[in-house]
């Protein structure tokens, strides 16, 4: 049995339109997400650089990445996964 996905960040470089909204309306009736947060990190000339965070009970992430593509966007980098039971927030240590 695979653990279930409850969390993902993503860096992402999205093209101007579709506009996050649209972005997160989409993504927010993928099975198994129950949030989507996305932030605007920096724009340029004709992308923008957003910070997507999703919550759910199990998501599907081949799910999101084809919606991430299928909109003309690209992942940089997952930044962060929690998988398991619960969500785990980062605790503070001594390092950040």
């Amino acid at each position: 049995m695979i653990g279930k996905i409850r969390r993902v960040v993503l860096d992402t470089l999205k093209p101007m339109e579709p506009t996050i909204i649209e972005i997160a309306q989409k993504m927010s009736v993928i099975d198994g997400v129950s949030s989507v947060n996305i932030s605007i990190v920096e724009i340029d000339l004709k992308v923008e650089n957003a910070k997507i965070t999703i919550e759910g009970d199990n998501i599907n992430f081949e799910e999101v990445e084809k919606l991430i593509q299928n909109m003309g966007a690209a992942i940089h980098s997952i930044d962060e996964v929690v998988a398991g039971k619960d969500i785990i927030d980062d605790a503070e240590t001594l390092q950040g």
